[in-house]
């Protein structure tokens, strides 16, 4: 059952909506106010949020830049609800992200239509590739009839690399793309001194070597299992015959990249200019994101305090010790090589 937040300070407007939602089989949460809607987004991640614009404490205008700032919920559609139909107020929503209107007094029908027609769409062009290859397959389905993903993995080989295993290695060409079926994967590089800072980490469901890939360069950094992995391995000319004879293709890697870039320049901003212990809660949130199981009521990784050092951009000892901060201030839990994240709220939060 989809998921829609509805954010109305009138009540009877917000009980008329919803109780269309409700009896149309949507699970509705209700928000009268900009500042509990976008807490309850963030709390419930919504399929579908409808905002109105007028509101008390928070405007529409405010929840949408609030949901674009945050990482869980940045992509869920958005539909403002206005009385106002003036062409300045269209203009500016659209301007901030939001995906569609619905102009007051509406009827039934209109909402219905709206909603279904921002789900479905976002079905289509999710961001996010989902772990396995059944999901996957959903994704790049054609009209054609030809199942792509089964025509580049029939037959392909699937390699298996052990733990602190290399994939792929900072300057050599490419000439396959991976993905990832089985385990975990972490991109790095390091400095002439030997200093080794994490650039990206993998889990089943992504896709790694594409950047190279489609630049035509050589890879800018080494590729090396974490544990036990599982890679399906894709040949370049298969990869590059599906890119370029297939819009929906294309377009997910474009969009894959430009979020490579986005979530390079946050790494570098981070770390240039955060705190020590704001650079620790962000890598452990980091691998919480990356790794966590669904339905995982807390999150816990067996992992190295040199590599945790990297992905953090620290150094060991410094990293060693805010850890130990961390566990007196019972926002995690260590035992051995074992961390556990007891208040990720927190640590989210932390103050820079």
């Amino acid at each position: 059952m989809k998921k829609i937040l509805l954010i109305e300070d009138n009540d009877d407007i917000r009980s008329n909506t919803a109780e269309i939602l409700a009896l149309s089989s949507y699970q509705v949460i209700e928000a009268e106010n900009g500042k509990i809607g976008v807490e309850k987004a963030i709390e419930n991640g919504p399929d579908l949020i409808i905002c109105d614009i007028m509101m008390p404490v928070l405007d529409g205008y405010g929840v949408l830049h609030a949901v674009h700032k945050n990482e869980g919920i940045k992509n869920t559609p958005f539909i403002f609800l206005t009385a106002k139909a003036e062409r300045s107020d269209f203009r500016k929503g659209m301007e901030l992200g939001a995906d569609d209107y619905i102009t007051k007094p509406f009827s039934g029908t209109e909402l219905l239509n709206a909603v279904d027609s921002r789900l479905k769409k976002i079905e289509l062009l999710k961001e996010q590739m989902y772990p396995g290859i059944d999901k996957l397959q959903q994704l790049i389905e054609f009209p054609l009839g030809k199942n792509v993903l089964q025509s580049l993995t029939d037959g392909r080989n699937i390699n298996v690399y052990k733990k602190k295993q290399i994939v792929y290695s900072e300057g050599n060409h490419p000439n396959r793309l991976y993905y990832v079926l089985k385990g975990k994967v972490k991109g790095y590089k390091r400095n002439d001194d030997g200093k080794e800072l994490v650039t990206d980490l993998f889990s089943p469901g992504d896709f790694l070597g594409y950047v190279a890939l489609m630049e035509g360069t050589v890879y800018q950094d080494t590729a090396v299992a974490l544990e036990l992995t599982e890679l399906a391995v894709i040949p370049v000319e298969d990869f590059e015959e599906l890119v370029y004879s297939n819009r929906e293709v294309a377009q997910k890697f474009i969009r894959m990249l430009a979020n490579n870039v986005s979530a390079k320049e946050s790494q570098l901003l981070g770390l240039a200019y955060n705190s020590l212990r704001k650079k620790v809660a962000e890598a452990l949130l980091l691998l919480q994101k990356k790794y966590q199981v669904a339905d995982e009521p807390e999150f816990a990784i067996s992992i190295g305090r040199e590599s945790l050092a990297a992905i953090a951009g620290t150094a060991t000892e410094s990293l060693i010790r805010t850890l130990g901060d961390f566990r007196n201030e019972k926002l995690i839990d260590i035992q051995d090589s074992r961390i556990t994240i007891i208040n990720p709220k927190k640590l989210e939060h932390l103050l820079n």
